[in-house]
C-alpha cells in the first residue's frame, strides 16, 4: 500500500515535470513567419486605404498556447506578428498590424497620390514576427513578397486646347471635306478621362460642323461678298462628360476665286546700312491654284538707276577710285571737283542730289577748258579715256565729250571723242612723219546704250593702230574705221576742252552759246557742245588699263545675292547679270523654287549707302502640262527703301594759336602748323534708355523720357585735305607751305599747292592724314614786317559728302627787340598761345595761355587791376599778421615785466618772421621760379618784352620808395638774440 502512494507520487511529478518541459519548449521560436509571394493592390488617388488580393496575412507556427486554469493560463509572444516591412526607394506607402495574434494587416498611402505622376508602384514586404521573450531576441523574418499596387483614377482635369486659337483660309464657291482640325488634350492618366469624346461649335447658326475628331469643315459653299471671315467658338468634352476649362477661337477667312501670283511678299522692305545683306523674300511662296506646272522662269531686277551714276558706288573721286581698284599712277582727271588748285570746273551744273557723286551737266551751252600742261600732246604711246556718260537721242550734229584741237588761226582738231547720230567716234591724227600714208584716223561704234538715257561706264584703250571699247565692262569692236592723212607740221598750241571743240569761227551759226576770246589769228569759238551728263572723264598717257581695272571701277557696291540651300541647288539654276542688279531663276519644283526666291537677299558694301528707294521688280513665267489653260503669274512690285545712313561728325583739333621767334620761321625747316592735330569722327545715335534704372530713379511716372543719345567714335577714310590762307595770299619770293613729298608718296597721297594753299588727296585712313599733316611746315624768309599768318584747314570724306569744322590756325612771329627800343610797354603785346581740346605741347615762354580761345591780348588795364587786386589781398594778410605778432609781444611783456626781451616757450616753438622779410622773399621766390621756368621752357634769357622793360625801369625809378621801406623794416625788425634754434 505504501509503494502504491509511492507509485503515485511520481508519476504526479513527472507529469508536472512534463508539462515544465513542453512549456519550456513552446517558449523557443523556431518558425518563421509565412506570407503570400505576390500581391495585387488597388488604390483611388483620392484614397489611402489599398485593396490587396488577398489580403495581408502573415502565419507563425509557433502561435501562442492557452493552459488549464489548474495550471494557471500562460500567454507567450513567441508566434505573434509584430510588423511588417516594405523594401523600396520612395515607396509612398505603409503597412501596419491590425493583430499580432492573427498577423493580419493593412497597407496603406503615406500621402495623397497622383495618377498623372505615376500610375501603378511595384515593392516587396517582409512579416517579422516578436521573438523570444520580453526583449524580443530571436526575431524571425518571413520571406519577400511583391506587391503591385494600381492608382485609379479620378476625373479631375478638363480638356485643354493645344492651340489659343486656330486660324485657316477657303477659297469660295468650294465645298471643303476638312478645313482644320483643333486639338484638345486631357491630363487625366486614365483611358476613360484622357480621351476627348466630343467637339462641339458653340457659335450659332454658322454653316460650319466639326465632328469627333476636331475636323471643321463647311456645311455650304462660302461667299466672299457675303462674309471675308467667320469667328467660332469651339468647345471639348472628355469621355467623363468635363467641358473644356476655355473654350478656343477659330478664324475662317474667306478668299475670293483663286488667282495665281506671289503670295507673303511684303511691298516695303527697309535697310539698315551697314547690317549686311538682308532677305528680300523670307515668306514668298508662288501660288497656282493647284494648277499642275511642269517649270517655272522668275526674273528679279533691282533698278537703281537713279542712284548715283546707274547704282550706289563710292563717290571718291575718279583718280582715287582709279588707285583703289589697283591702276599705276599717271592718270589725269579732267573733271575733278571744283578747289584751289583745280578750279576750272567752277562754274559747271553739277548734279548735286546724288550723294555728293561728281556729276556735270552739259545742256548745250556749256563747256570748259582744261588748263595748259595737264595733258601731254603727244599720244604715240599706248593710253587710256574713261569716262562716266549718260546721253538721250539728240540732234543730228556732233556732241563733243573731249576735243584737242587748235588755238588758233587753223581749225584742226589733233584728237577728239564725240557722238554722232547714237554713235560714239573716236578721232586720233596722227603727228608728221616722213611717210606720208593714210592712216586710220576715226573708229566708229554704233551703240545702243549711247542714247538710252542710261549711266555707262566708256573705257578706250588706244595701242595704235589698235582701239578696244570697254562698255560697262563689256567688249565691243568698232564696226567702221576711216583712214586719213596724218597732219601737217604745224607750231600752234593746242587747246583741250571738254563738252564742246574750240576751232575757228568759220562763219556758220550755231544754236548754241559761243564763247569768244581775241587771239593774234582771229574770233575762236566754242561749237559742237554736248547733250547730257559726264563724270570722272581720265586720260591715262602712255599706260594701258587692264580687264581687272576695268570691272573694278565698273562694278556697284549694291545688287542682289543668292545662297542657294544644298538640298536645292541642283534643282534651280541661277544666273546674274554683271552688275548683279538682276537675276533669274529656273527650277520645275515649286517647294524647291520657293526655297530659292527666300534665300534672295539684297546687300550694300558700302560704309555709307545712299539712302532713297530701290524698286523691286518680280515677273515669272510658267509653263502647264495643257497648255490652253495655263496660270498666268502677274508682276510683282516693291522696293527696298535704305534708311540714311548715321552721318560721321569729322572733328579736328590741336593748337590754334602759338607763337614762334622769327628764327624758326626762316630756319630750313620752318615752323609745324599741325603738331598736335588729332582727327576724330563720331556719329550720334539714339538709343532705348535703360527700363531698370529709370525705375530704380523713379523715370518710369514720365512717359517722355525714353530714348536718350549717344555719341560713339569711328574709323573711316579720308579722301582730301585742304590747307588755305586767310588774308593774304602766299608771296611765292619769301614765303611757303611744304610737306615732305617721299612721306606722300609711301601712303598713296598726293600734293598740289597754289598760292592760295596745298590740297592733299587720296583715300587713305585718318590716322595716315593725320601723320601727313603733322609734317606741313610754313617757312618765311622775311619776317621783318611779319607779325601773324592764319591758315585754315579742312579735311572731307567721299568726294565732300562730308566735310569736318573749319580748323583756323594763328602763327605769330617773336622779334627779337632791344629794351630801350621799346619806351612804353603797352605799346608790345605779350605773346600767347591758344590750346584747343585737348592740346598740350611744350609752350614758349614768350607765351601767356588765353583760356577764351579767343585771338585777343591781355590789354595792360587788365595787368594793372590783377596786381592791384593782389597787393590789396597780401597787405590784408601783411596787417593781421601785424596785429598778431603786437599782440603776443604786449601779452608777454605784462608777464615778464620786461619791455624789450621775448621768452619763448621750449614746449611749443613758434618764430614769428618779419612780414616785411616775407613780402620781399616772397617777391624774389616769384621772379626766380618764372625766370627758371623761362629757362625750362626754352626761352632766350635777351628777350625781354617791353613790359620787362618797364618793370625794370619802375625798379630802377623806384629806390627812394625801397629805401624808405628799409628803414620801416629796421623799425619793426623783432630782437632775435634770445632765439634757439
Amino acid at each position: 500500500m505504501r509503494f502504491r502512494g509511492n507509485t503515485q507520487f511520481a508519476s504526479a511529478v513527472g507529469l508536472v515535470l512534463g508539462l515544465l518541459c513542453a512549456v519550456e519548449a513552446a517558449k523557443v521560436n523556431k518558425h518563421k513567419p509565412w506570407i503570400e509571394t505576390t500581391y495585387h493592390g488597388i488604390v483611388t488617388e483620392n484614397d489611402d486605404k489599398v485593396l490587396l488580393d488577398p489580403p495581408l496575412i502573415a502565419l507563425d507556427k509557433d502561435a501562442p498556447l492557452r493552459y488549464a486554469e489548474s495550471f494557471e493560463v500562460t500567454l507567450t509572444e513567441e508566434g505573434e506578428i509584430c510588423g511588417f516591412r516594405i523594401h523600396g526607394q520612395n515607396v509612398p506607402f505603409e503597412a501596419v498590424v491590425l493583430d499580432k495574434s492573427t498577423g493580419e494587416g493593412v497597407i496603406r498611402a503615406k500621402d495623397k497620390l497622383d495618377c498623372e505622376l505615376q500610375k501603378e508602384h511595384t515593392f516587396t514586404i517582409q512579416a517579422y514576427d516578436c521573438g523570444e521573450g520580453p526583449d524580443g531576441a530571436n526575431m524571425k523574418k518571413s520571406h519577400k513578397a511583391t506587391v503591385h499596387i494600381q492608382v485609379n483614377d479620378i476625373n479631375e482635369y478638363s480638356p485643354v486646347f493645344k492651340e489659343k486659337s486656330y486660324k485657316a483660309t477657303v477659297i469660295e464657291g468650294k465645298k471643303y471635306d476638312s478645313i482644320l482640325k483643333v486639338e484638345a488634350v486631357d491630363a487625366d492618366c486614365s483611358f476613360q478621362f484622357s480621351q476627348i469624346c466630343n467637339y462641339e461649335i458653340v457659335t450659332p447658326d454658322v454653316p460650319f460642323t466639326v465632328d469627333k475628331d476636331g475636323f471643321i469643315k463647311n456645311t455650304e459653299k462660302l461667299s466672299y461678298g457675303k462674309e471675308r471671315m467667320y469667328k467660332l467658338t469651339v468647345t471639348a468634352y472628355d469621355c467623363g462628360k468635363n467641358r473644356a476649362s476655355e473654350d478656343v477661337l477659330v478664324k475662317i477667312s474667306v478668299k475670293p476665286t483663286c488667282k495665281p501670283s506671289w503670295q507673303g511678299f511684303n511691298k516695303r522692305i527697309e535697310y539698315e546700312p551697314g547690317t549686311g545683306s538682308l532677305a528680300l523674300f523670307p515668306s514668298m511662296h508662288l501660288e497656282t491654284c493647284d494648277e499642275p506646272i511642269t517649270s517655272i522662269r522668275a526674273s528679279i531686277e533691282l533698278e537703281t538707276n537713279h542712284i548715283g551714276k546707274g547704282c550706289d558706288r563710292d563717290t571718291y573721286s575718279e583718280k582715287s577710285l582709279h588707285k583703289l581698284c589697283g591702276a599705276s599712277s599717271g592718270t589725269v582727271e579732267l573733271l575733278p571737283a571744283p578747289s584751289s588748285s583745280t578750279n576750272w570746273t567752277v562754274g559747271l551744273p553739277t548734279d548735286n542730289g546724288h550723294d555728293s557723286d561728281q556729276v556735270f551737266e552739259f545742256n548745250g551751252t556749256q563747256a570748259i577748258k582744261v588748263p595748259d600742261g595737264m595733258v601731254s600732246t603727244s599720244l604715240k604711246e599706248p593710253f587710256t579715256i574713261s569716262v562716266w556718260m549718260r546721253h538721250g537721242p539728240g540732234a543730228h550734229e556732233k556732241e563733243t565729250i573731249l576735243c584737242n584741237s587748235d588755238k588758233m588761226e587753223m581749225n584742226r582738231h589733233h584728237y577728239s571723242l564725240y557722238v554722232h547720230n547714237c554713235r560714239l567716234i573716236l578721232l586720233l591724227r596722227q603727228d608728221p612723219s616722213e611717210t606720208e600714208n593714210y592712216k586710220p584716223a576715226e573708229f566708229h561704234w554704233k551703240l545702243d546704250q549711247v542714247c538710252d538715257k542710261e549711266w555707262h561706264h566708256y573705257v578706250l584703250n588706244v595701242e595704235f593702230p589698235a582701239v578696244s571699247l570697254f562698255v560697262d565692262g563689256t567688249t565691243f569692236e568698232p564696226f567702221l574705221v576711216t583712214e586719213d592723212y596724218p597732219l601737217h607740221t604745224s607750231k600752234i598750241e593746242t587747246q583741250l576742252t571738254i563738252g564742246a571743240c574750240w576751232q575757228e569761227n568759220s562763219g556758220h551759226d550755231n544754236d548754241t552759246e559761243t564763247v569768244s576770246e581775241p587771239t593774234s589769228g582771229g574770233n575762236a569759238r566754242m561749237a559742237q557742245f554736248f547733250r547730257g551728263n559726264l563724270a570722272g572723264l581720265m586720260i591715262r598717257s602712255g599706260k594701258l588699263e587692264n580687264k581687272k581695272v576695268i570691272d573694278c571701277l565698273y562694278t556697284c557696291k549694291e545688287g542682289l545675292d543668292v545662297q542657294l540651300p544644298e538640298e536645292v541647288a541642283s534643282t534651280v539654276k541661277v544666273e546674274f547679270n554683271p552688275n548683279q542688279s538682276s537675276l533669274t531663276v529656273e527650277g520645275e519644283d515649286i517647294d524647291a523654287f520657293d526655297k530659292v526666291m527666300q534665300h534672295i537677299s539684297y546687300l550694300n558694301s558700302r560704309q555709307f549707302p545712299t539712302p532713297g528707294i530701290r524698286h523691286l521688280r518680280i515677273s515669272t513665267t510658267v509653263k502647264c502640262f495643257n497648255e490652253e489653260s495655263c496660270v498666268t503669274v502677274p508682276d510683282a512690285e516693291g522696293y527696298v527703301m535704305v534708311l540714311q545712313p548715321e552721318e560721321p561728325k569729322i572733328s579736328l583739333s590741336g593748337i590754334d594759336h602759338f607763337a614762334r621767334s622769327a628764327a624758326e620761321f626762316e630756319s630750313q625747316e620752318g615752323v609745324t602748323l599741325f603738331p598736335e592735330l588729332r582727327i576724330v569722327s563720331t556719329i550720334t545715335r539714339e538709343v532705348e534708355a535703360d527700363t531698370e534704372s529709370e525705375a530704380a530713379e523713379g523715370a518710369d511716372d514720365d512717359p517722355t523720357v525714353q530714348e536718350t543719345v549717344v555719341s560713339e567714335e569711328i574709323m573711316h577714310n579720308l579722301d582730301m585735305c585742304e590747307v588755305t590762307v586767310v588774308g593774304d595770299e602766299l608771296d611765292g619770293e619769301h614765303e611757303s607751305l611744304e610737306v615732305d613729298v617721299s612721306q606722300l608718296q609711301q601712303r598713296g597721297l598726293e600734293m598740289s599747292s597754289s598760292n592760295l594753299g596745298l590740297v592733299i588727296t587720296g583715300v587713305n585712313t585718318m590716322a595716315n592724314y593725320e601723320q601727313v599733316l603733322h609734317l606741313i611746315h610754313y617757312k618765311n624768309w622775311h619776317t621783318e614786317a611779319l607779325f601773324d599768318r592764319k591758315f585754315k584747314l579742312v579735311c572731307s570724306e567721299l568726294n565732300g559728302r562730308y566735310i569736318s569744322n573749319d580748323f583756323k590756325v594763328e602763327v605769330n612771329v617773336i622779334h627779337t627787340a632791344n629794351p630801350v627800343e621799346h619806351a612804353n610797354n603797352a605799346m608790345v603785346q605779350p605773346n600767347f598761345i591758344n590750346p584747343v581740346h585737348h592740346a598740350s605741347v611744350d609752350l614758349s615762354g614768350h607765351n601767356l595761355v588765353n583760356a577764351h580761345q579767343a585771338s585777343v591780348v591781355p590789354s595792360a588795364a587788365t595787368i594793372v587791376i590783377v596786381v592791384c587786386v593782389s597787393f590789396l589781398v597780401f597787405m590784408i594778410i601783411l596787417g593781421v599778421f601785424r596785429i598778431r605778432a603786437a599782440h603776443q609781444r604786449t601779452m608777454r611783456d605784462q608777464e615778464n615785466g620786461k619791455e624789450n626781451e621775448m621768452d619763448w616757450d621750449d614746449s611749443a616753438l613758434t618764430i614769428t618772421v618779419n612780414p616785411m622779410e616775407t613780402y620781399e622773399d616772397q617777391h624774389s621766390s616769384e621772379e626766380e621760379e618764372e625766370e627758371e621756368e623761362e629757362s625750362e621752357d626754352g626761352e632766350e634769357e635777351d628777350d625781354i618784352t617791353s613790359a620787362e622793360s618797364e618793370s625794370s625801369e619802375d625798379e630802377e625809378g623806384g629806390e627812394p620808395e625801397d629805401q624808405q621801406g628799409t628803414s620801416r623794416q629796421q623799425q619793426l625788425e623783432w630782437d632775435d638774440s634770445t632765439l634757439t634754434y
